[in-house]
């Protein structure tokens, strides 16, 4: 039995540790702390409700969007505010496009490491590897000149601390044994790393049009919005979406298709609790959250492919193994936040993530989480493209695969791209829906009625993972504040009952190859998007 520390794990939003047991080459124990405090709840109190759409978006330098939505709801919940039709779409199109952009990101720049080798790519035959991208049906870029580039980059040592004996890659016999593509496919996966920096550019450009800046947007306003479109604006908007859906049709869902064949046995671990949690995102004309374009609901596998309904009053979080002072197993609109630290101990406490839990028990949350949801309730741009996607696999495979194949180490990868791809077609659809409802006449973006107390929640879907904004105004201002973020759920250590979290539930029983270099341990904890 080995006990193996990854600290910090890099390449996420945030600082996390993961520590792990290996025995006879599998993880038998895990744990995972969330090792930076926060404590954004405690600068909301007394302020202005509508200051927590400002401030509460820095909670996330990678989904600042989504939570500035889940405030906004929560303050809009809170004081009985309906926003107009227009507002609900330049949202959509907002959040859309802080989608493409996270979703290019999490793959091409923070996981693609794990599985591609930028330094094999230096041994693919140029002829051969255009006869892949031709046979794949991915994009065709420069093959020779990136490899040239990509020569002279690993020779003046700025890849040093990937290759050698010492390396996470290694090179020749050293090679880590994970890395299994071709070569050719290595140069083709490199080649579309460097143009996907591009097309995240081009993602966030729409938010500083309809936003006013990225990360940060100051647009969606509790209340509405306060973005006016013109049609240059929207030229501008349509322009660069059909950009990044281009990019994605091109190179993401074929590069996901020709490298899934290759990681196959990802499907037989990495599957977590097997529960299931989508707020749900992506508005639709009525508002109601079990009819947005990815539904709300929650999954229970062991129970079967079907959802359930899930409201504000199922969460819990318990702090048993949490460095916080305050009563275990609170709803958050009662929730407190109160650190109080000691030393880390995997008997004790462990992590600043409270234990998040929904009707009880550990949820998983993201792409995979919201894909389901909305398989399960027949989504038709879903369920196509899911069920498509399974009979390629199949193929690959040698046997008919199952939708039960998702809750997978390759399912939650797989799922993340094919989301990428269902969003990238509406948000074309969104600007052209917008742009009928200005010939019709409709001139509201904003509302300024409202109470001045209440309480209220804004449950919504961040990139990775469902976000919850709880907001209490007395007297027009904010008595209490909690807010559950997507890592939240995913990183949770331990509840009361000693139940492992989402990711160290995923963790336990993944193989690992070489303790040394944990390649196995690093693209479970990266599927999460911490």
């Amino acid at each position: 039995m080995a006990r193996v520390v990854v600290d910090p794990v890099t390449r996420i939003e945030g600082h996390l540790r993961v520590e792990v047991e290996v025995t006879n080459g599998k993880v038998s124990d895990a744990w995972v702390s969330g090792t930076l405090w926060r404590g954004m709840e405690k600068v909301l109190v007394n302020r202005a409700p509508e200051d927590a759409f400002w401030v509460s978006q820095r909670i996330c330098g990678v989904c600042p969007i989504s939570h500035s939505h889940a405030s906004a709801q929560s303050c809009e919940d809170a004081l009985g505010i309906k926003i107009p039709n227009n507002a609900r779409i330049i949202r959509n199109l907002i959040e859309a496009a802080q989608y493409l952009h996270s979703h290019i990101l999490w793959f091409y720049t923070l996981a693609a490491l794990d599985y591609v080798n930028p330094v094999n790519a230096l041994n693919a035959d140029i002829a051969d590897t255009y006869a892949l991208a031709q046979a794949a049906g991915t994009r065709i870029a420069d093959f020779g000149a990136v490899a040239a580039r990509l020569k002279a980059f690993v020779e003046n040592g700025q890849l040093s601390i990937f290759t050698g004996h010492e390396g996470w890659f290694g090179v020749g016999a050293e090679k880590h044994p994970g890395y299994v593509l071709p070569p050719e496919l290595d140069l083709i996966a490199t080649a579309h790393y460097l143009e996907a920096l591009e097309l995240q550019a081009v993602a966030a450009e729409i938010i500083g049009i309809m936003g006013g800046k990225f990360p940060h947007q100051m647009t969606s306003i509790p209340g509405g919005t306060a973005f006016v479109p013109t049609e240059q604006k929207l030229d501008d908007v349509l322009f660069r979406f059909t950009r990044v859906k281009e990019f994605i049709d091109t190179a993401l869902i074929p590069d996901t298709l020709a490298i899934a064949p290759y990681i196959l046995d990802a499907a037989s671990f990495g599957g977590g609790c097997g529960n299931f949690l989508s707020w749900g995102v992506f508005e639709a004309e009525d508002l109601d959250p079990y009819n947005r374009y990815l539904p709300r609901g929650f999954v229970e596998v062991s129970k079967g492919l079907t959802a359930q309904e899930v409201g504000p009053d199922d969460v819990t979080e318990d702090v048993d193994h949490s460095w916080y002072d305050v009563p275990s197993g609170l709803n958050p609109k009662d929730g407190q936040t109160v650190p109080k630290f000691e030393p880390y101990s995997t008997q004790g406490k462990y992590s600043w993530g409270k234990a998040a839990r929904c009707k009880g028990v550990p949820a998983e949350v993201g792409p995979l989480s919201r894909m389901l949801v909305a398989y399960v309730n027949g989504r038709p741009e879903v369920k196509s493209i899911i069920d498509d996607t399974l009979a390629k696999l199949s193929k690959a495979a040698g046997a008919q695969l199952q939708p039960t194949v998702l809750v997978s180490l390759l399912g939650r990868v797989a799922a993340r791209n094919l989301e990428a791809k269902v969003v990238a077609d509406w948000s074309i659809a969104w600007v052209l829906e917008l742009i009928e409802a200005l010939k019709g006449g409709d001139s509201s973006f904003f509302v300024t009625e409202r109470a001045d107390s209440g309480q209220g929640a804004g449950l919504w879907e961040a990139p990775r993972g469902s976000v919850g904004h709880w907001m209490t105004v007395e007297g027009g201002k904010i008595a209490n504040y909690q807010v559950v973020a997507p890592t939240t759920w995913d990183i949770a250590p331990r509840d009361s009952k000693g139940v492992p979290g989402p990711m160290e539930q995923a963790l336990i029983g993944t193989p690992v190859v070489d303790s040394e270099r944990p390649l196995e341990v690093m693209r479970v904890a990266h599927s999460f998007d911490p």
